[in-house]
């Protein structure tokens, strides 16, 4: 019995896996257990930020590993520290929780929206305007954020009060508005729903919305955030501040981490003692792996090398929409891009595996990549004429 049979023996199926076993990484690339090379534009779904085996990140979660991993959250620790207060240097927001995903932290900022509003209000009524085709996670408060019938139709009855509107159709929003209105939740670019990006009027539109009527903001980061826009996160570029905002994946490259931050408005009058905890969110290894990754971010100019990739990567892509038919069009930011298909994206997917590269699909149509945020133009036309052989 191989590898893949005895893995579908012992895990529970809740995923669709590919049949090759991953073995080891190194740079920009994955090797399965037979020794055949990939190069990887998927990333584990945008969470390597730093590419496999990167010597200073390595070296610093080695060292933490050995000194201390964890403690109870009843206790600071030094790492914790260091990395709390790089996340709130680099968000300018005012405090943070550590949690040890992206759906944690979808649920810590619900929790923290609506504790603001029965703070506010003095009733527990609030209700949360999210989006079509969105992906705030599995877990039950977040799925039901989750635009998407097909991940909570199963799961009822889930929370109540989340109404969905269209993303970049400021109309849409306002016709949801009530009193009762206590969050706004939407990713800069959706991921799972087909790389969606907001456009800065729409963005500026929720943040005026928002203000006027008290509504907490919470930016879901999760994907499209640490550097994959071509900002540390993508709200930077589009003139506002979340009230809250949710970051996960590429924070920790690898080491499982949430988090979530947010305004000192919102930190003062909201959880306290009680209110929310985690056993492990914020222990000592995961927040060494984060902080270390946040100082190599600025020391090897990380996010610069997305601003100076990421065009080239876009022209490319843009002429794969030109010389194929079945690709209709390219949309994303920065290293999130996705190529429309008319034909099936699950084959191009298996095709590009075939052929050694690492894909994904984002919805029912769209071929997604986000790669490590350490390729270079090199990578990108070894991907270029991979996905070229793949698209048929």
């Amino acid at each position: 019995m191989g590898y893949y049979e005895e893995g579908e023996q012992y895990f529970l199926h809740a995923y669709g896996r590919y049949d090759t076993v991953l073995d080891h990484g190194e740079g920009v690339y994955l090797y399965d257990t037979e020794g055949n090379k990939y190069l990887d534009f998927y990333s584990g779904i945008g969470v390597n930020s730093l590419g496999y085996g990167y010597p200073a990140y390595v070296e610093a979660v080695e060292k933490q590993l050995k000194t201390l991993t964890h403690v109870s959250n009843y206790f600071y620790t030094v790492p914790a520290i260091e990395a709390a207060k790089k996340v709130v240097e680099a968000t300018r927001l005012s405090k943070v929780f550590f949690c040890n995903s992206g759906a944690e932290a979808t649920e810590g900022a619900l929790k923290l929206a609506r504790k603001y509003y029965f703070l506010k209000h003095h009733k527990a009524d609030s209700e949360v305007i999210a989006f079509h085709q969105s992906f705030h996670g599995r877990t039950t408060g977040s799925v039901k954020l989750t635009g998407n019938a097909h991940y909570q139709q199963a799961f009822g009855p889930l929370m109540e009060s989340v109404k969905y509107a269209t993303l970049n159709d400021l109309e849409s929003v306002k016709a949801l508005l009530t009193d009762r209105t206590g969050a706004i939740i939407v990713e800069p670019v959706q991921g799972e729903g087909g790389v969606n990006p907001c456009t800065k009027e729409f963005l500026q539109g929720l943040r005026q919305i928002c203000d006027e009527k008290d509504i907490c903001l919470i930016l879901d980061e999760v994907q499209c955030g640490m550097g994959r826009s071509g900002a540390w996160f993508a709200w930077q570029q589009m003139g506002i501040t979340p009230d809250i905002m949710t970051m996960a994946k590429a924070i920790g490259s690898g080491v499982p981490v949430g988090a979530f931050a947010m305004t000192k408005e919102v930190a003062d009058n909201s959880l306290v003692p009680g209110d929310h905890g985690t056993t492990y969110g914020g222990n000592p290894l995961a927040t060494a792996a984060v902080s270390t990754v946040f100082d190599l971010f600025k020391e090897e100019k990380i996010v610069e090398n997305v601003n100076k990739v990421a065009p080239y990567l876009e022209e490319k892509l843009d002429e794969i929409v030109k010389d194929f038919d079945n690709v209709t069009a390219r949309r994303g930011k920065g290293f999130m891009q996705g190529l429309v298909l008319t034909t099936p994206v699950g084959e191009t997917v298996n095709k590009a595996i075939e052929n050694g590269l690492l894909v994904i699909s984002a919805g029912s149509d769209v071929l997604r990549m986000v790669p490590p945020l350490t390729i270079t133009k090199e990578n990108v036309d070894e991907m270029i004429e991979i996905l070229r052989k793949s698209l048929v």
